[in-house]
């Protein structure tokens, strides 16, 4: 049950991590000093796109069911849904480089206008 709960509240953060990646750049243009978090991250969240990487949060995700001795994401209600939008069905190499692009694309333009 502990392994269960530490596999869910994992993909919690990570997906928390997706957004923040992504619509971070939205917090900066309030806080700026925000941007000393989000520009990291957003580096980390284009890289794994672009570079194909196996983001060390799934690795966690993963080893946490495994102990609970699940064998997927399918058992309960944030790992259903959450997962799924973590990692949706037909994935493939060519949407992460289109993802990540999108979020660089995203955030450059957020930046220029910050720094406007």
């Amino acid at each position: 049950m502990l392994y269960h709960f530490g596999a869910n509240l994992v993909a919690v953060v990570h997906f928390a991590f997706i957004v923040f990646v992504i619509a971070g750049g939205l917090l900066v243009l309030r806080w700026p000093r925000v941007a000393w978090l989000h520009v990291p991250a957003a580096v980390w969240g284009v890289l794994i796109e672009l570079r194909g990487w196996y983001c060390p949060l799934t690795s966690l995700e993963n080893a946490l069911l495994r102990r609970a001795g699940a064998a997927g994401y399918s058992e309960g209600f944030i790992a259903h849904y959450v997962f799924a939008l973590i990692y949706p069905q037909g994935l493939t190499r060519g949407i992460e480089i289109f993802l990540g692009i999108l979020v660089f694309i995203v955030n450059l333009i957020v930046y220029v206008r910050v720094f406007r």
